[in-house]
C-alpha cells in the first residue's frame, strides 16, 4: 500500500468553526489575499491559524489545497511527477503527469495551505521562488504552468519549535507578507472552551485560567494553548462524574491538569522542573477550585488527614494532602511534591 500524496483534491470549505476574536488579523489576511499577496501565518500551536484560514476561504468561496511540510516533502511531491508505468507505455505525454498540490492549486486558482512551513527542505522551498514572483513554474518535459489569477500561497509555521526546523531564506521571506497570531484574551478563550465542551461557569473559568497561567511561569518556554483548557474541562467533568466528587475537588483537578496540560508544557532549557510541577504551581493562580472550609473552634485542634498527618488548610475529605509544587525558598536544593510525577534528581 503506497502512501498518499500530500495535499488532497481541492475542496470548497463548507463548514468551518466560527472565529472568536482575531478580528484585526482576519482583516489583514483577507485584504492581503484579495490584493494578490502571498502570506505566512506565524503563531504558537492553538492560536487559530488553520481555523482562521478556513473561515476566510469559506466566506470567499475559495477552495483550499492542503500540503504538510516535513522533511519528506520533496520538489517532486510538491510539484507533481510522471507516472512511470504510463511513461513506459506512452512516453512523456501530459496525461502521464500527476499534479502535486502546488500545480493543483495553481491550475484551479485555489489557496495552497502549506503547514509547518519552516520544516520544508530548502530545495523544496526554492521551487516556490519563481511561483511567488512570476506566478508560473517550468516543469521539465511538461512545460511552463501558469497560475490562475486566484492562486495564493498561505503558509503556516510555529516559530517557537526548534526541533526539525530551519530558518526560511530571505529570498522567500521577501516575497510574502507575514501575519503573527498571539493567544487570544481571557474572554475569547472562555468562549471557545464553552463552545467546544458545552460546559460553562466555574469549571471553564478555572480551566482557562490554569492554561493561561502556564504561559506566564518563569521556568516555561511554551505553555498550554486553549486546547489544554478544552481537554482540562472534559477530563475534569468526566473524572468528577466517575468518582462522584465535586467537579472542582482538588485531587480531581490535579489529576486532570497533569493529563491535559503536562504534554503541552515545554520547560525552559537548563531548568530541572517538571511539567507536572508547573501545572500544580499554576493551579494557585487560577480561581479557587473549592470553597474554603469553615474554621473549627481552636479547642478541637487542627484538621488531620487519615493516618494522623497534618492536613493543612487546603485539605478536603476524600483527597490526600500534598505539598506545594514549587522550590523551597531556603537553600539551593529544589524539592517537589510526590504528586508531581515523574521525580527528577536534585543537584547537590
Amino acid at each position: 500500500m503506497t502512501a498518499p500524496e500530500p495535499g488532497g483534491p481541492s475542496e470548497p470549505i463548507g463548514r468551518a468553526a466560527p472565529i472568536i476574536g482575531l478580528q484585526r488579523e482576519r482583516e489583514v489576511l483577507t485584504v492581503a489575499l484579495e490584493t494578490g499577496r502571498h502570506v505566512v501565518i506565524e503563531g504558537a500551536p492553538g492560536t487559530g491559524k488553520s481555523t482562521l484560514l478556513r473561515d476566510i476561504a469559506r466566506h470567499a468561496g475559495k477552495s483550499v489545497v492542503f500540503a504538510e511540510g516535513n522533511a519528506e516533502l520533496t520538489p517532486a511531491r510538491l510539484i507533481g511527477q510522471y507516472n512511470p508505468a504510463q511513461v513506459l507505455a506512452d512516453g512523456y505525454v501530459p496525461a502521464a503527469f500527476t499534479d502535486g498540490p502546488l500545480l493543483r492549486a495553481m491550475r484551479s486558482g485555489a489557496l495552497l495551505y502549506l503547514e509547518e512551513f519552516n520544516r520544508v527542505p530548502e530545495e523544496t522551498l526554492n521551487v516556490l521562488i519563481t511561483v511567488l514572483a512570476e506566478g508560473e513554474i517550468a516543469v521539465p518535459r511538461l512545460g511552463t504552468v501558469r497560475a490562475d489569477a486566484g492562486f495564493r500561497l498561505v503558509a503556516a509555521m510555529n516559530p517557537f519549535d526548534a526541533i526539525g526546523t530551519a530558518r526560511v531564506s530571505h529570498a522567500i521571506a521577501d516575497r510574502i507578507c507575514r501575519v503573527v497570531l498571539d493567544y487570544q484574551d481571557d474572554a475569547a478563550e472562555r468562549a471557545i472552551t464553552t463552545g467546544v465542551t458545552g460546559e460553562n461557569g466555574a469549571v471553564v473559568n478555572f480551566a482557562v485560567a490554569l492554561a493561561r497561567a502556564t504561559r506566564e511561569h518563569r521556568d516555561v518556554r511554551m505553555g498550554s494553548s486553549v486546547r489544554g483548557a478544552i481537554d482540562m474541562v472534559l477530563l475534569l467533568t468526566g473524572l468528577a462524574r466517575m468518582r462522584g466528587e465535586p467537579a472542582l475537588a482538588r485531587g480531581t483537578a490535579r489529576d486532570a491538569a497533569h493529563a491535559a496540560l503536562s504534554g503541552r508544557i515545554r520547560i525552559a532549557d537548563g531548568c530541572d522542573r517538571t511539567p507536572e510541577s508547573v501545572a500544580c504551581r499554576s493551579m494557585r493562580q487560577a480561581p479557587a477550585i473549592v470553597p474554603p472550609r469553615p474554621r473549627r473552634p481552636a479547642a478541637t485542634g487542627p484538621a488531620t488527614a487519615p493516618g494522623g498527618r497534618s492536613a493543612g488548610p487546603n485539605w478536603l475529605p476524600g483527597t490526600r494532602p500534598s505539598a506545594p509544587c514549587h522550590p523551597r525558598s531556603a537553600g539551593s536544593t529544589r524539592t517537589r511534591s510526590r504528586a508531581c510525577w515523574p521525580p527528577t534528581r536534585t543537584a547537590r
